[in-house]
């Protein structure tokens, strides 16, 4: 079967119904290709045809490029991989040249090379649907629009009001895209949008694109323009200030925008088919898409669930513990439909507690994004409370309260009691043992951990922790759960610290070392930012507060001691302790730590920190290496000993949970992409240099001699 049916009806237009095969969604794949080049030869052996209309014979119009095809692009097949996409953008650019109607008849969601089709026509009408989704994500997967995209936005919007939608990837609904002038019309139903196609192409039996008329100008002029110039002048110093240099896409897109816009169309496709080729043969793009295309769906499939359990849904959910984190997620629970009951020690901490949600959905509310009447519903749904027993009936409940061991075995014994028979106790601790935590249940089997991150409302990623007797379902339930409230699980087994907090701390106590070693303040956060961290260490640390890490940091000594065990001293303690007890700087929230918080003015760093200054001679590369080994050896431990199951889960959660870089593809696959050999050799050297936590686990060792991946 043919992805795109030809049929030709009585008034000579002819209608291409896409319909890849084998597949839910189209995509512009090898079959595509075939079928475009076979359309194509129909239409030029064919002059009589007055008009040609695309739809699709799917739930969506359109998906994309295939990434399946575009992460086997390797730079020694650039030229037949650039051959390719040319002589695709050539059989389209002829039906978009032929002078008669071209109709785009979207019936829903038209995203990457799906949104470049429609683009290609002279028309296009959608189907009016509020979860329609229109635009060019491609940047996001380290590539750029390479079917036409980049070269039709900025003919049809400018360069300036296009940038956001080519480098940001935005997306964007069938309102936003006619008030852009992108979409030109809207229907009802399929039928509607097929009637009103085959009406315009009639009325207007010659048609071209406007940018292809003669005297065509972009939109508030091309770059020689005074005003485009001087905006030029700064945005690339603007973009490297945001990339740091780790992300070649946004620059390419905006190299083939300037250079496209200078020349005719033509010259500007091949521009932009040069910039797509050296994306899509690089390893960054193989990394993004890797993780964030396959690992994503992966887990979205189920990847890590317990295998032939019934699906389940929560329909009551308890919340122990009103504070920020518990807040947070009785918000995230009711954004989605499901009862909360909130629970603190007094109605009024309860009352706070809800008052955030509140604060969340009047936002919504304001921006337009929300009506009243469903922010309401949502309230609704939140009990706020300080008496046990309104948590009847709960088939999930989460407690959230402080860090400590005694505390949480309380409010657990108190509360799980008002369980449904079958429901599921779990613990928001960020690294308290989820075994030690579950003796406290009157069923270790029911209890498991679910540690968001804060904000809870922005932070996509839950980490599930199974204890030693977790049972299979109530895995299985805690999954469901973290989807069903639109959030992306991973996986661990039970672990101080778990996966994302003992690798995170590696982070951050590196950048302590290196404060420690005498190395300038701002060339440490400046180095974390250029490896790709969203954030420098020291600010996190002021996030987090120097207080709670040196009380965690106390605790953990005190459980391996007892385990006969030790946690040696460092210099990020040294750097802590005297923080805390000679200079009285605790962390943000307390007003002051490594940054001075003015009231009326940006943070900056403290000045104070000259008390470490010396010189040194770590260079910045050497500092990247270091922020980057130190999580990506440890997260191979954690994998190597069994914390982590799968190597998903471990990019995944990297990137999502601790920031890690997202250039990299995540922590095992920047060990993967920078080649084991070679990661093994600087694992070696850095371990001579700085100490044993960047010896090289064994793992590493096995895969880099049998010449295999981390997989």
């Amino acid at each position: 079967m043919s992805a795109i049916q030809y049929e030709k009806n009585a008034d000579n237009i002819v209608i291409l119904t896409l319909d890849s095969p084998n597949q839910s969604a189209n995509t512009m794949n090898a079959d595509f290709r075939v079928a475009l080049e076979d359309s194509v030869s129909k239409l030029q052996a064919d002059a009589e045809i007055s008009g040609i209309i695309f739809r699709s014979a799917k739930k969506t119009f359109f998906a994309g490029g295939d990434l399946d095809e575009l992460i086997q692009a390797e730079p020694d097949h650039a030229t037949t991989f650039f051959n390719m996409i040319e002589e695709m953008k050539a059989k389209l650019r002829y039906i978009e040249t032929r002078g008669i109607p071209v109709v785009a008849a979207l019936n829903g969601t038209a995203l990457g090379g799906g949104w470049e089709l429609a683009l290609g026509c002279h028309y296009r009408i959608a189907l009016n649907d509020v979860k329609a989704k229109f635009g060019l994500p491609e940047v996001t997967l380290g590539l750029l629009p390479g079917g036409g995209g980049v070269v039709r936005m900025v003919r049809l919007l400018g360069l300036q009001n296009a940038f956001p939608f080519l480098m940001e990837g935005k997306q964007f609904g069938v309102d936003k895209a006619k008030s852009l002038g992108l979409i030109h019309d809207t229907a009802e139903s399929e039928q509607e949008l097929l009637d009103k196609a085959i009406a315009w192409i009639k009325a207007n039996p010659i048609s071209q694109q406007p940018f292809d008329v003669k005297g065509y100008k972009i939109p508030g002029g091309d770059p020689k323009t005074p005003a485009v110039a001087q905006m030029l002048a700064i945005a690339p110093a603007m973009l490297r200030d945001k990339t740091k240099g780790c992300y070649p896409a946004p620059e390419a897109i905006m190299a083939a925008a300037v250079e496209g816009a200078q020349v005719d169309v033509d010259t500007a496709l091949t521009i932009e088919s040069r910039y797509f080729t050296y994306l899509a043969t690089s390893q960054i793009s193989k990394n993004m898409i890797g993780t964030f295309w396959h690992g994503l769906n992966a887990i979205k499939s189920g990847a890590s669930r317990p295998k032939d359990i019934t699906k389940w849904k929560a329909t009551k959910v308890g919340v122990l513990g009103a504070g920020m984190m518990g807040a947070g997620i009785a918000y995230a629970t009711a954004s989605k439909g499901i009862q909360v009951v909130l629970k603190d020690v007094t109605l009024e901490n309860a009352e706070k507690g809800k008052a955030y949600s509140q604060k969340l959905l009047d936002k919504k509310v304001s921006q337009g994004r929300l009506t009243a009447e469903k922010r309401d519903q949502v309230l609704s749904l939140i009990t706020a409370t300080a008496n046990a027993a309104d948590l009847q009936g709960c088939d999930l409940i989460i407690e959230a309260v402080f860090e400590n061991p005694e505390l949480k075995a309380k409010v657990t014994q108190e509360a799980e009691s008002y369980l449904v028979n079958d429901g599921i106790m779990a613990s928001n601790t960020s690294t308290l043992p989820i075994t030690e935590l579950a003796k406290a249940s009157k069923d270790d089997s029911h209890f498991i951990g679910l540690h968001f991150f804060s904000p809870v409302d922005k932070m996509q990623l839950v980490e599930i922790i199974k204890g030693k007797n977790t049972s299979a379902e109530t895995l299985a339930k805690a999954y469901d759960y973290v989807q069903q409230i639109g959030k992306t699980p991973i996986v661990v087994n039970d672990s101080r610290g778990f996966f994302t907090s003992r690798v995170f701390g590696t982070f951050v106590q590196e950048g302590l070392r290196l404060l420690a070693e005498g190395v300038h303040p701002a060339k440490i956060e400046m180095a974390a930012l250029k490896a790709g961290m969203p954030v420098g260490p020291l600010a996190i640390q002021d996030e987090v507060s120097l207080t709670l890490s040196e009380h965690v940091a106390n605790e953990t000594r005190k459980a391996l001691l007892a385990e006969g065990k030790d946690l040696p001293r460092s210099g990020a303690d040294d750097v802590i302790e005297t923080m805390i007890h000679q200079f009285q700087r605790k962390g943000k929230a307390a007003g002051a730590g490594f940054y001075d918080y003015p009231e009326n003015g940006k943070k900056h760093l403290w000045h104070g920190l000259n008390h470490w200054k010396k010189d040194t001679d770590s260079s910045e590369q050497e500092m990247i290496d270091r922020f980057l080994f130190v999580q990506a050896l440890d997260t191979l431990r954690c994998f190597e000993e069994g914390v982590l199951e799968s190597v998903v889960d471990a990019n995944v959660g990297s990137i999502f949970g601790i920031g890690f870089a997202p250039w990299t593809g995540g922590a095992l696959q920047f060990l993967n992409q920078y080649g084991l050999e070679k990661a093994l050799i600087r694992a070696n050297t850095l371990q001579v240099k700085y100490g044993e936590r960047f010896k090289a686990p064994q793992l590493l060792i096995d895969k880099a001699h049998a010449g295999e991946k981390i997989a």
